[in-house]
């Protein structure tokens, strides 16, 4: 989370920044959870996206 102990000077740290960044990364994850998203069966674009659609509602409804 903090800088590299080898730094001589610290960089920032944007808390709100790391926020957002770490609950999108747990949606992704969440994701892919699901099997078809996770190995992409549908082999169309929008079918795929169909089904990043549904899994989104769900996990959103959860």
């Amino acid at each position: 989370m903090h800088s590299s102990p080898s730094r001589k000077r610290a960089l920032p740290l944007d808390r709100n920044l790391y926020q957002l960044r770490y609950r999108v990364e747990c949606f992704f994850h969440d994701l892919k959870r699901f099997r078809a998203v996770a190995t992409r069966y549908d082999k169309t674009g929008p079918s795929y996206l169909a089904v990043l659609h549904i899994a989104s509602m769900l996990l959103w409804l959860r």
